[in-house]
């Protein structure tokens, strides 16, 4: 049943990439707001106290071979908060593939001024833009003999593949409005065409804006949208909208072209903590199943 299961997974994985591995290079968390560098080194120190966050992605599922990601972040701010800096790990798992990535990024900030500087529980948005950078080295392995696929070349021989990765960002901050732009996996691909592999090169762009609502603006709603772009595959949109009361609590749903939904409810504790629980329905069409995804932060100093 296992080797079954592996067979449609990878498969089906191939079938739509191009024989790429496309799904592995470029994990998306379904709660990916929460950890905003992964997707644009940018946001490396974003907030000027440090920052660390550990995330997971279907580790709680029965269905053997079922996507699984896991992450663990780093980010600070440097030399007064006009730099900022971050690292981490991150691994991503589904059938008889994996890959894992551990990288390094950077962030320049420019900060303009602005008229909000009153205290205010969501006191740290800053009109800023950032550009950032990131390099990393990214391990990529199919254990492709496990299938037993016969009479088929492209399957007899295992894959492990290590190259370096590059990227770039940018993102506009303004206390109720952001955008942001990033590009991953540069000059992946064209190092690594002796090896049998096609690494995809994803493009981010997204934006979100930030309604606050009573007298006393308590309560944040804050719709946004990503849309990734890849190179022989559909574009895929992430449409997600959150309500937040007063860093205290946090709930938000979300819809994905790739015919899922989620639910997010975030709480926060003891000031300087804030776990995250989502939950992920995909469509009939998908072998996947409901998926359960976590993520702890700590952020010093005055913390959340």
């Amino acid at each position: 049943m296992v080797q079954y299961i592996y067979q449609i997974m990878t498969i089906l994985i191939l079938s739509l990439c191009n024989s790429s591995l496309v799904a592995q290079q470029t994990p998306l968390f379904t709660d990916y707001y929460y950890n905003q560098v992964l997707i644009n080194p940018a946001h490396s120190g974003y907030h000027p106290d440090t920052e660390v966050s550990l995330s997971n992605f279907g580790y709680l599922n029965d269905f053997e071979g079922s996507p699984r990601t896991f992450s663990g972040i780093l980010t600070t701010s440097v030399f007064d908060n006009n730099v900022g800096i971050s690292g981490g790990v991150i691994s991503d798992q589904i059938g008889v593939t994996s890959a894992t990535s551990i990288f390094a990024s950077y962030a320049y900030k420019l900060f303009f001024d602005h008229n909000y500087s009153r205290a205010r529980w969501w006191n740290y948005n800053p009109n800023v833009l950032s550009f950032g950078l990131t390099t990393g080295v990214l391990f990529l392995n199919e254990e492709l003999s496990q299938l037993n696929i016969q009479g088929d070349p492209n399957f007899e021989n295992d894959v492990s593949v290590t190259v370096p990765s590059f990227g770039f960002g940018a993102l506009y901050n303004h206390n109720k409005l952001y955008l942001g732009f990033s590009v991953q996996n540069l000059f992946s691909d064209g190092i690594a065409s002796n090896q049998n592999i096609n690494i995809q090169t994803p493009y981010y762009l997204y934006g979100g804006y930030r309604l606050y609502l009573s007298r006393f603006e308590e309560i944040r709603v804050q719709p946004s949208m990503l849309v990734k772009f890849e190179a022989d595959a559909p574009a895929q949109f992430d449409f997600n909208v959150s309500v937040n009361y007063k860093n205290k609590i946090e709930v938000g749903a979300g819809y994905r072209s790739s015919s899922s939904l989620n639910a997010l409810v975030g709480l926060y504790f003891l000031k300087n903590w804030r776990f995250a629980y989502s939950y992920t329905t995909f469509g009939r069409d998908t072998p996947i199943t409901n998926t359960n995804g976590f993520v702890l932060t700590y952020r010093t100093g005055e913390g959340f």
